[in-house]
């Protein structure tokens, strides 16, 4: 009898038979891929030809799985390998300093830009030639000073000072912050002479008999900054400084994990702290660090005559100590002024070239005269340096020069 004839494969099980083959492809082919044929492929080291053999302990038969385990950076699927095997660290953040002494331009870029040039130049015209229509009194520091709103709508500290060489020297230290390339810092100011029966002071002839003001006195106008806030020394000047008159010094390899927004503020502050030496301004930070013999905590507290301003930028406000009264006092201040200069090993290198060149020529008063009287119409009414302040000015602008020089030689040596 004739056994029954099998019937053909339905098509189910062929379809099945063909789907697990094809699942097995990946596995097949990194078998295939790892264990390469003697002699190809790229050269292997010392250490790798044990592998290639396959010899116990190698780890040459390698699974699909297996290959699942490692890390995706090591399968080539995420990240580059470095040669021992190892994934390479990220990047390292740019340095803050250049060339061991200066401020990187990256970090100089991110400074508020403060006031600018054509904005007080266009400013200083507006306000000489605006009739003051009120005077009160607060806001503008000492009594004798008033917060004047002008014709135009816009406002400015009218300064008196105690003496006329107070209202000289802010006017000569604003223009000296310009010689330095700094004065974006310090807001617009000009000079003024107060004529009660004049255009100008006018509208406010009854405010000014209450005043005791002087009828022909010079004041200045500084333009009106709104929303300033109070400002603390960062480190190594504020609550992290070490006790007595010298503070910690500022070296570039202490900046390294600071925060941008502290690295940037420091920008600002090593030109300050320069800019004070050379005026021999008083009232500001070396105020703080004198006051701190009987109060510890002085340098914790706002700096005087230190604000910041809305675009989180410095302002150097207040001058009035600079250049004649600071100098009158050097031998009072300098020991404060001075350890507070060499706390500083980095700075703006616009500065410190803009220092270097005043230091070839000797030309820092020559300079100075030749802005102030090219920029402000009164300067005749209060006069220049005398021939001995100029000297002073001269020496101070050497002395820093010959600072940032060691501080240079310093990061060289290290």
């Amino acid at each position: 009898m004739r056994r029954p004839r099998r019937a053909a494969p339905g098509p189910l099980p062929a379809l099945g038979l063909l789907l697990l083959l094809l699942g097995a492809m990946p596995g097949l082919w990194t078998v295939l891929l790892l264990r390469r044929e003697p002699g190809t492929g790229p050269p292997l080291e010392r250490g790798d030809r044990g592998r290639e053999r396959g010899e116990p302990g190698t780890g040459a038969q390698k699974t699909f799985r297996a290959l699942l385990a490692v890390p995706a950076a090591e399968r080539g699927g995420g990240g580059r390998v470095a040669a021992g095997g190892s994934v390479p660290p990220p990047p390292a953040a740019p340095s803050p300093v250049e060339r061991g002494i200066f401020w990187s331009r990256e970090l100089e870029a991110q400074v508020p830009p403060g006031f600018a040039a054509e904005e007080a130049v266009a400013w200083q015209a507006a306000a000489r030639a605006a009739r003051v229509a009120s005077l009160e009194r607060g806001g503008c520091g000492r009594s004798s000073n008033r917060l004047a709103r002008l014709s135009d709508g816009s406002r400015a500290c009218v300064r008196y000072g105690v003496s006329p060489e107070q209202i000289q020297g802010e006017a000569l230290s604003y223009h000296l912050a310009g010689v330095l390339g700094m004065q974006a810092r310090l807001p617009p100011m000009a000079l003024a002479l107060v004529e009660a029966r004049g255009p100008q002071w006018g509208p406010v002839r009854e405010e000014l008999r209450g005043s005791l003001w002087a009828e022909g006195a010079v004041v200045s106008l500084t333009r009106w900054v709104h929303n300033l806030t109070a400002v603390r020394a960062p480190a190594p000047w504020g609550a992290e400084a070490g006790g007595g008159r010298r503070p910690r010094a500022l070296m570039a390899g202490e900046l390294g994990g600071l925060p941008a927004a502290q690295l940037v503020e420091l920008v600002q502050w090593s030109d300050l702290i320069l800019f004070d030496y050379l005026t021999g301004n008083f009232d500001r930070l070396a105020s703080n660090l004198f006051s701190r013999q009987w109060d510890p905590r002085a340098m914790r507290r706002a700096t005087r005559n230190l604000l910041r301003g809305p675009d989180g930028g410095l302002v150097f406000l207040d001058n009035e100590a600079g250049l004649v009264h600071g100098y009158r006092l050097l031998a009072a201040w300098d020991p404060y002024n001075e350890p507070l200069l060499r706390s500083v090993c980095v700075f703006r290198e616009g500065t410190a070239r803009r220092v270097a060149e005043l230091h070839r020529r000797r030309s820092a008063a020559a300079e100075l005269r030749r802005r102030y009287r090219a920029r402000e119409p009164l300067w005749q009414r209060l006069g220049f340096l005398s021939e001995r302040q100029a000297e002073l000015l001269q020496a101070r602008v050497d002395f820093v020069h010959r600072h940032i020089a060691h501080c240079r030689a310093q990061a060289a040596a290290v």
